[in-house]
C-alpha cells in the first residue's frame, strides 16, 4: 500500500515512514473499498450481477484508483447489455493507469469487432423506442421492437424485463415466465426479476400448462356414466326400437320430414356457415390492415430514430476522438520528458513532440499529475523554444514567407509569452500577409504588455498606418 501524500511504500505502522502522517484511517478505507471487490467479484462468478454491481460500486466509491474492481464493473456492465456504462468505466480506468491495464485490452477488442458494437447501440436505440411505445401506450408494437432486439442482443437484461413485465400486462403468464426466467439466467441476483417473476407464477394456475381432458367411464346397469372434468354423461346403454313392421306411410312420412329438416335445419346451418365464413375474412383484413399501419407508424418512428442515433454516433465518435487524443498528448509529453532527459540540446526534438500536446483541447481530461508535469516541461524548456521558433519564424520573415512567419512566431510567443519580439513581429507579418485584423491585435498586445518600449512605439505606429489604410 502506498502513501496517499508522499507516495511512499507504508509499513504495519499507523504512520507513513516517510512523511509522518497519520494513515490509519486510510488504511481502512482502502481495505474496505477491496472487500467489496472481492465481494463483488465472487458475485459475479456466481452469476449474481446485480449485488455485483452494487458491491463493486461501492468499491470505487471508497477507493476511485482500486483498476481491478472498475474493470469488473465495466465487464458486468457489458454483460447486462449495459455498453455505454461499461465504456465509461474502462477509459476512466485507462485516465487513472495508462500502462498495464487490462481496460486497453477490452476496448481494443471492442474497436476490433465495430458490427458488435454497432448491433450494441442499435438495440439500446430501439429499446430506447419501445419505452416510447409503452408511454404511448402501443403495447403490442412495443412488445414486437423487444423480440427484435432479444434477437440481435440476447443479453440485453433490461428488454428481457420489459418484455416480460408487458407479457404480465397483457395476461400471457406462461410466456412472462419464461421470458423472466431467461433474465435470471442472466442475473440471478436482480431483486426486479424476481419480483415479475414471482406475479406471474402467482397469476399460474396448477392446471395451465395441463389442456387434456380426462374421461372417466364406467357402466352400471342400463346406463353409461362418461365423465368430462367435472360434469358427468349418462346415457342409457339400449336404445329405444320400434316394433312391428313399418308401414308405407310411415316410410313416406319419414322422407317427407327428411326433406322439411334439410330444408328447415340443414341449409341454415350452411348458410350460417358462408355468413361465418365471410366474417373470418373480413376480420383477417381488417387485422391485416391494423398489422400494415402498425408498421408503417413503426416504420417512420424508425426513420426517426436512426436520425437521433446519427447524431449520438457522432458524438460516441467525437468522444473516442477526444480521448485518443488525450492518450496521444500524454505519449507526446513522456517522449519529451525523455528526449529532454537524455539529450537536453536537442532542441529541434523536443519542440517536435511539443507542439504535438494541445492543452486547449484537453485541459478538461487531463489529470492534475499531466497538467503539472506539463508545466514543470513548460518551465524548463519553454523560453529555448521560444528562442528556437523566433529564430526561424524571423528568418522566414526576412524572407518575406510570411506564412511560415505567422506559424513560427506564434509558436514563439505560445512558449514564452514574454517574448516581445516574437509577438511584434508576429504583427508584422499579418500586416505584411493583408491580415490587418490580427495584426492591430497583435500589435495592441504589444502596446498593452510591453508599454513605453521601442517595440509598442513601432506597433502605434503600424496600427495608425492601418487606420490611413482602411480609411
Amino acid at each position: 500500500m502506498i502513501c496517499y501524500r508522499c507516495g511512499s511504500t507504508l509499513t504495519e505502522s499507523e504512520f507513513c515512514p516517510e512523511c509522518g502522517e497519520n494513515v490509519a484511517l486510510y488504511k481502512k478505507v482502502i481495505s474496505l473499498s477491496n472487500v467489496y471487490y472481492n465481494d463483488g467479484l465472487q458475485k459475479a462468478t456466481v452469476r449474481n450481477l446485480s449485488g455485483a454491481i452494487n458491491s463493486l460500486q461501492h468499491s470505487i466509491k471508497l477507493n476511485k484508483n482500486n483498476i481491478e474492481a472498475r474493470n469488473l464493473l465495466g465487464l458486468v456492465y457489458y454483460e447486462v447489455g449495459e455498453v455505454v456504462p461499461a465504456l465509461c468505466e474502462w477509459v476512466i480506468s485507462k485516465n487513472l493507469q495508462t500502462s498495464d491495464n487490462h481496460a486497453d485490452d477490452y476496448m481494443e477488442e471492442l474497436r476490433n469487432n465495430p458490427t458488435h458494437l454497432d448491433v450494441v447501440n442499435q438495440s439500446v436505440r430501439k429499446y430506447n423506442v419501445a419505452l416510447r411505445y409503452c408511454e404511448e401506450g402501443s403495447l403490442d408494437v412495443a412488445v414486437i421492437q423487444l423480440k427484435k432486439i432479444l434477437q440481435s442482443n440476447p443479453n440485453f437484461l433490461a428488454a428481457h424485463q420489459l418484455l416480460g413485465l408487458l407479457y404480465l400486462n397483457n395476461g400471457s403468464y406462461s410466456k412472462a415466465k419464461k421470458e423472466l426466467t431467461r433474465a435470471l439466467r442472466i442475473d440471478n441476483g436482480s431483486t426486479k426479476t424476481r419480483f415479475y417473476l414471482q406475479e406471474a407464477e402467482k397469476m399460474l394456475s396448477p392446471d395451465d400448462d395441463d389442456d387434456k381432458t380426462v374421461k372417466e367411464r364406467s357402466e352400471t346397469g342400463d346406463v353409461i356414466e362418461y365423465r368430462s372434468g367435472n360434469d358427468t354423461i349418462i346415457q342409457p346403454v339400449h336404445s329405444m326400437q320400434p316394433k312391428g313392421t313399418v308401414s308405407l306411410i310411415s316410410v313416406f312420412i319419414g322422407i317427407v320430414l327428411g326433406l322439411l329438416a334439410a330444408i328447415f335445419l340443414v341449409l341454415p346451418a350452411k348458410i350460417q356457415d358462408i355468413n361465418d365464413e365471410a366474417s373470418a375474412r373480413i376480420a383477417a383484413i381488417s387485422e391485416e390492415g391494423d398489422l400494415k399501419s402498425s408498421l408503417l407508424q413503426e416504420n417512420q418512428n424508425t426513420v426517426n430514430d436512426l436520425n437521433d442515433q446519427i447524431a449520438d454516433l457522432q458524438a460516441t465518435i467525437e468522444s473516442y476522438s477526444e480521448n485518443d487524443v488525450t492518450v496521444e498528448a500524454m505519449n507526446e509529453l513522456m517522449a519529451a520528458v525523455d528526449v529532454y532527459i537524455q539529450t537536453p540540446n536537442d532542441t529541434k526534438s523536443i519542440a517536435q513532440h511539443m507542439d504535438l500536446v494541445n492543452m486547449d483541447k484537453i485541459s478538461e481530461s487531463a489529470s492534475e499529475e499531466f497538467s503539472a508535469l506539463y508545466g514543470t516541461m513548460m518551465e524548463l524548456v519553454g523560453p529555448t523554444l521560444s528562442d528556437y521558433y523566433y529564430k526561424l519564424g524571423y528568418k522566414a520573415y526576412t524572407s518575406q514567407d510570411y506564412d511560415s512567419a505567422i506559424t513560427d512566431l506564434a509558436k514563439s510567443y505560445g512558449y514564452d509569452n514574454t517574448n516581445e519580439p516574437a509577438l511584434y513581429f508576429l504583427g508584422s507579418a499579418y500586416y505584411e500577409n493583408g491580415d490587418y485584423d490580427k495584426a492591430k491585435k497583435a500589435y495592441n498586445e504589444v502596446m498593452s504588455l510591453f508599454p513605453d518600449t521601442k517595440y509598442a512605439n513601432n506597433a502605434e505606429t503600424k496600427i495608425a498606418e492601418i487606420n490611413n489604410l482602411e480609411e
